[in-house]
């Protein structure tokens, strides 16, 4: 008999499933649920279309579902999953006429994704209060971008980065919120506060950061929030507000259905993706994943590893000979022309998990210093000094800092020691390197540093 494979989520590793198991298998029967109005979209866009270098929000459309239906994956959109009962193999759907109805599967898939984390600020029902997630939320974060001079971003870590280059190329004056010393605080203090820097000196008259704080409460007329006054009892005016104080899994349905939980509330998986319940799956933001450098679980939603989870699962269920080795939150971000870049951990997760910890940071030109595109970027490498394994890299500046993480990430993922390391053949030439590239340089650093350790 053929099997009937059901996939509640449209985000990104939803849809990855789908494609991909069509591919491995012709024959079966896949259908995607939904409860949104749109399917197979780019959420990490959804900064570049309020800025306006993507004017066209359906240009963010991965896939329709004309395009699925055409390949024989059945599309049903604004089709909320209430309940799942694994022993029946069904879920019970609520559609938008209000009509609820069961489907029968034989494998399932929870790609469920994630949601904004709102913080518990007094009044934040107002109508100009915004969080950035889905292609609507986009829409209407434009909308009122056109006809304000004033926003609050509260939280700041990636999509806040994006977001403020969007408010401030567009003119608008913009106040932060962040309750950690610097803004970007998954990076270490001394990176984020580089970062912070480089922002304030650039745009100072347009961007003021309160650091150490929370938003405490808005205040407003009409349902549109004015002002928002945090809790050191600083208050400023706004014209809107949008919140991005990180993000939470949507593992509820997974919850209700008795299945087990991983760290930070994820769904837990095994290493082919399948949850603690026989023919059920999960990928993406909704479930946790293994740090490659920890060996531990972790929870780092990022819309790369969703992709590569739907993949992997997919051929599971075709196949069950995929194993999806783990993630190093690789990771890339820019304001204006300043990269930002990481992957592995950093030197206070390091600490944390008890490593015996070797750091340094290096400042280098990224080419030549005689091109005239030569531009500075920062290197910060932390090494055990145990296993001599390079295990987190963080890159910052105007110059190329991402090629560079990049690189790191295969020696991290490779276990490859700093002596190892030594003896790469990276290319040269003067518009792309130094004769010596800076991560080159920062490795020998490293390494100096452990010759004085023995």
């Amino acid at each position: 008999m053929t099997k009937r494979v059901v996939i509640i989520g449209g985000g990104a590793a939803g849809p990855k499933t789908a494609a991909k198991l069509r591919r491995e298998n012709p024959d079966i029967i896949i259908e995607m649920y939904s409860d949104e109005k749109n399917i197979s979209y780019s959420a990490c866009g959804l900064p570049y279309y309020i800025e306006n270098i993507i004017p066209d929000i359906n240009e963010l459309l991965v896939r329709s579902p004309e395009e699925f239906e055409r390949h024989g994956i059945r599309v049903f959109l604004e089709h909320r999953a209430l309940k799942i009962f694994p022993k029946k193999q069904m879920v019970l759907f609520l559609k938008k006429s209000g009509e609820e109805i069961e489907v029968y599967y034989d494998i399932l898939v929870l790609a469920t994704g994630a949601r904004p984390y709102i913080p518990p600020i007094k009044n934040i029902d107002f109508k100009n209060v915004f969080t950035l997630r889905t292609l609507e939320d986009g829409v209407k974060i434009k909308e009122i971008m056109k006809k304000s001079k004033t926003v609050t971003i509260i939280g700041f870590g990636y999509i806040g980065i994006e977001i403020l280059e969007a408010f401030v190329k567009n003119g608008l004056r913009v106040n932060v919120i962040d309750k950690n010393p610097h803004i970007m605080g998954m990076y270490d203090d001394d990176i984020a506060q580089d970062i912070q820097s480089y922002i304030l000196d650039r745009d100072g008259d347009k961007v003021k950061i309160y650091n150490h704080q929370y938003a405490a409460r808005f205040e407003g007329h009409n349902g549109i929030a004015d002002k928002v006054i945090t809790t050191n009892n600083d208050s400023m005016d706004t014209d809107f507000v949008v919140i991005c104080a990180g993000i939470v899994p949507n593992s509820e349905l997974a919850v209700d259905a008795g299945l087990k939980l991983g760290v930070q509330k994820s769904i837990w998986v095994n290493s082919h993706l399948k949850t603690s319940y026989p023919g059920i799956y999960a990928v993406g933001d909704c479930c946790q994943k293994l740090h490659i450098v920890t060996k531990k679980y972790c929870w780092l939603p990022l819309g790369s590893t969703a992709n590569k989870e739907g993949r992997c699962a997919a051929i599971n269920i075709a196949n069950d000979n995929c194993d999806f080795d783990g993630v190093l939150g690789a990771a890339v971000s820019r304001y204006f022309d300043f990269t930002i870049a990481m992957t592995g951990i950093t030197e206070r997760e390091a600490i944390q998990l008890g490593y015996d910890v070797l750091t340094t940071k290096v400042v280098k030109e990224d080419r030549a210093g005689y091109m005239p595109n030569a531009s500075k970027i920062t290197l910060k490498l932390v090494v055990d000094a145990n296993s001599r394994e390079i295990i987190g890299v963080q890159g910052i500046g105007t110059g190329d800092a991402e090629k560079r993480v990049s690189t790191a990430s295969l020696a991290i993922m490779n276990a490859i020691k700093v002596d190892e390391f030594m003896s790469l053949d990276l290319p040269y030439s003067p518009p792309f390197s130094t004769a010596i590239d800076p991560l080159l340089s920062a490795v020998q650093i490293i390494s100096d540093k452990l010759k004085k350790m023995k």
